[in-house]
């Protein structure tokens, strides 16, 4: 009996010398084996700072270089150059420019129903619209074609890719390649939907019009850079990894 006492206290103290404490319900609760000390690992200060510069590394080059990544500018002088019809009227004065620089046989226009002034303008669709901003800058009306898309709610961009791919089996026109023009960051997500829509028989180029709402270089410093760079990162990332296209 006395041995079980000595046993009993030998156990407390040890108990009590882990939990360096001398409170008498921990001491219980583990006596009775429902908490256990353990020994543990943790992170020194010369990790942290190893890890904040990694991450403070990480957050730089994102800054300098997403801009970059997504304002993707790699023409082929295709055969067509293909603008999208909601972008803004300095894109499709470049896009003017581009045609008459290279031996582009059309110049195509897309995009689904205007979402705003429809009941105020004849034109119905952004490819409508786009067509006919170019004929009014001084493009040939015999040289521009508006291929509209259908109403979606969602993947508008893919919707005018498959609206186009439409229109060249039905033209039954030659085309080998061609080079989309877009405006700033959303060149690269532009390129990407109209490559898998138009698949491995049509060599897909893509032209960035540099944005006027902000400067590309120091696109941090502005809102509107912010917002677009920001909202196209996370929509190229979805278009790459999470769209799985039906068609």
């Amino acid at each position: 009996m006395f041995g079980k006492h000595r046993m009993f206290f030998q156990k407390k103290h040890f108990v009590q010398g882990l939990l360096g404490t001398n409170n008498h319900w921990v001491f219980k609760m583990a006596y009775f084996g429902f908490i256990k000390q353990k020994q543990c690992w943790v992170l020194t200060i010369r990790s942290w700072f190893i890890i904040f510069i990694i991450i403070a590394a990480l957050v730089i080059l994102t800054v300098i270089y997403v801009h970059p990544f997504l304002a993707m500018n790699r023409p082929v002088n295709g055969d067509l150059l293909v603008v999208e019809g909601w972008v803004p009227d300095y894109v499709l004065e470049q896009a003017i420019v581009e045609f008459n620089a290279n031996n582009y046989q059309l110049l195509i226009t897309t995009g689904g129903p205007l979402e705003k002034g429809v009941y105020l303008s004849e034109y119905k669709t952004y490819a409508e619209l786009a067509a006919a901003t170019l004929i009014k800058l001084g493009l040939s009306e015999n040289l521009v074609v508006s291929v509209p898309a259908k109403q979606v709610n969602r993947d508008r961009t893919y919707a005018s890719a498959v609206a186009l791919k439409k229109w060249l089996l039905k033209s039954h026109l030659s085309i080998k390649s061609l080079d989309i023009c877009s405006v700033g960051t959303h060149a690269r997500r532009s390129w990407l939907l109209y490559e898998r829509a138009l698949g491995d028989t049509v060599t897909v180029g893509v032209i960035a019009v540099e944005s006027e709402e902000y400067e590309p270089q120091r696109w941090w410093k502005f809102s509107d850079g912010v917002r677009k760079v920001i909202g196209e990162m996370i929509a190229y990332f979805y278009a790459r990894f999470v769209f799985h296209p039906s068609e």
